[in-house]
């Protein structure tokens, strides 16, 4: 059985609700997941699959949540290159710093050497009201890679 491993960076909730939808959906399907609201290193490490849901906060940052992950991350000399990853965002496209964070995460996980399987999803909050409906038809495109 594939196991998947989620973690979220969260302000308001927004990407919390969606990585529970998305539990329950690969869960529906037949995958062992994890979900960590406020995931530590610890928590990640030897994991082969990851789904990253996290909205962007601020000037473009990572939501308070997430930041010491992604700060033990960077510090860390782990080795993420068996560790394939997926991100879905949520932004504003009101700001210039639309889902910046997809760009952070992205970033950070393929410095340790880990495995973007597809494109990210980034949701515009402005526009876009269901997002859980937007992050279970990308799903299939992350699980398809796996």
């Amino acid at each position: 059985m594939t196991s998947i491993c989620i973690i979220t960076g969260s302000t308001l909730g927004g990407a919390e609700y969606v990585a529970d939808h998305i539990n329950e959906v690969l869960t529906d399907q037949g995958f062992e997941v994890e979900l960590f609201n406020q995931a530590q290193l610890s928590d990640i490490e030897g994991k082969s699959h990851l789904i990253v849901v996290t909205s962007t906060h601020g000037a473009g940052e990572l939501p308070e949540n997430i930041q010491p992950l992604f700060a033990d991350l960077a510090e860390s000399s782990a080795d993420f290159s068996s560790m394939k990853f997926g991100v879905i965002g949520l932004g504003s496209s009101d700001y210039d710093t639309f889902c910046n964070a997809v760009n952070l995460v992205e970033d950070a996980l393929k410095a340790k050497g880990a495995t973007q399987v597809c494109e990210s999803l980034r949701i515009d909050v402005v526009n876009n009201f269901d997002h859980d409906s937007s992050a279970e038809e990308w799903l299939p495109a992350f699980v398809e890679n796996l």
